[in-house]
């Protein structure tokens, strides 16, 4: 099986040390590269290009949501996983919109931290279940029950681009994965969200938990 190379950004040194020991005790994992601040995080991300980029939101140097953007943009390809302390549901919700793959929080088991890094690795979303609960409540419950509703009137490509973007993958992706144009993708993805009255990523996301489709 192929290593999961993996970038970690955080400024606690028993933070880097513990996910080292993790890699370390299990060979499909290795840690490539190691940042304690934002611009060296940016700097690392773009030489390195891992699999995972595993980031704290509290580093010095730029605001965290500011770093998952800037990685988005520089290194599409990456799947970030958010871990941190932060259980502030506009956080989420921002980090949601920038098309981060995970979030785990730091209070979490060494077993819950792994799963997370296997699962975005593959493609996936993965959200603590503290953090996941929270997502359902962002915005209007009864918007998710009328949703749900009218999942019988997406199509087979729409309801396949849908789940595809909500596991964070990017129009690009989706175009190459489904080998079918990048304009293609944004008009299924648009009628689809239109369809189900969503507006957002973040509340693509809470659809996609109250259906099941990112369960690790």
């Amino acid at each position: 099986m192929a290593q999961i190379r993996i970038l970690v950004a955080d400024d606690h040194h028993l933070v880097l040390a513990g996910l080292k020991a993790l890699a370390r005790d299990d060979p499909t994992l290795q840690v490539v590269g190691e940042a304690a601040d934002s611009p060296s995080a940016l700097r690392l991300a773009g030489e390195l290009k891992p699999d995972v980029i595993v980031l704290d939101l509290s580093m010095p140097g730029m605001n965290g949501v500011r770093v998952a953007q800037s990685l988005r943009a520089q290194v599409p390809r990456c799947h970030i996983l958010i871990l941190s302390v932060h259980e502030d549901r506009a956080y989420l919700r921002q980090l949601l919109e920038t098309g981060v793959s995970g979030y785990v929080l730091k209070r979490s088991a060494p077993e819950e931290l792994v799963a997370a890094i296997r699962a975005v690795a593959a493609g996936g979303t993965y959200l603590d279940p503290a953090i996941a609960a929270m997502a359902i409540g962002l915005g209007p419950q009864s918007g998710t029950s009328r949703s749900i509703d009218r999942a019988n009137e997406l199509s087979a490509r729409e309801t396949e681009v849908l789940q595809l973007a909500a596991a964070g993958y990017t129009n690009k992706e989706l175009s190459s994965r489904l080998r079918v144009g990048i304009k293609t993708i944004e008009t299924h993805k648009a009628r689809a969200m239109e369809k189900l009255g969503l507006d957002t990523r973040a509340e693509l996301v809470r659809y996609a938990i109250v259906k099941g489709w990112l369960s690790p």
